[in-house]
């Protein structure tokens, strides 16, 4: 557990993850603010892709609807709240769908995923720090996150607060591979600094 002013919560860190049901709990007001700001970079994209867990979820919720997008996702749920707009294309990467994200993973996901030149990837992680970058606790989760990184050439973190400072035991993206950094105003101004020192614009919203 980690303390906090607000109380305590769990930590995901190296030996422990949330589930998608459990994320959907937390820090949901600020979620959503992240989400939308992050949908705001959308710009000139074509093709997209959303990463498994409940904040891309919501970016993807909060795309516009107005004209043509591809949307790649390795998650069921995100595949799910797209596949019924007639202006978006939706590719669910293949493969093992774990139990707690319902999210794909595997080399059918990441072979899939290593034929595509994307515009954008809207990219989650159970922590990120200065010192380890990106991080994941599951192997198979990383090597789609990885791959979805290399396919982008633009790349949008988005998360809370409290995922800065943490680690898990897979690492799949360093600080400087990433363009944006998009989390709440709850992160402290100068912690944001240091993480732009590394090359990304860091939004606090």
């Amino acid at each position: 557990m980690r303390r906090t002013h607000g109380g305590a919560y769990p930590v995901e860190s190296s030996g422990f993850e949330t589930t998608l049901a459990y994320r959907t709990t937390m820090h949901v007001p600020e979620k959503r603010a992240i989400a939308r700001a992050a949908a705001g970079l959308l710009h000139d994209a074509e093709t997209v892709f959303v990463d498994e867990g409940f904040t891309p979820q919501l970016i993807a919720e909060a795309l516009p609807r107005e004209r043509p997008l591809t949307v790649v996702t390795a998650s069921l749920s995100t595949a799910g709240a797209l596949a019924a707009d007639p202006h978006m294309t939706v590719l669910l990467l293949g493969g093992r769908v774990r139990a707690g994200t319902l999210a794909t993973v595997e080399h059918w996901a990441t072979r899939m995923l290593s034929g595509f030149v994307l515009d954008l990837a809207f990219i989650g992680a159970n922590g990120i720090s200065r010192e380890h970058g990106l991080t994941t606790p599951d192997p198979a989760v990383a090597e789609v996150k990885r791959q979805a990184v290399r396919a982008a050439r633009r790349r949008v973190f988005a998360g809370v607060h409290t995922k800065f400072g943490a680690a898990g035991f897979c690492r799949f993206a360093a600080i400087p591979d990433l363009d944006t950094i998009v989390t709440s105003a709850r992160l402290p101004a100068a912690e944001a600094h240091r993480y732009a020192q590394l090359g990304p614009q860091v939004l606090r919203v």
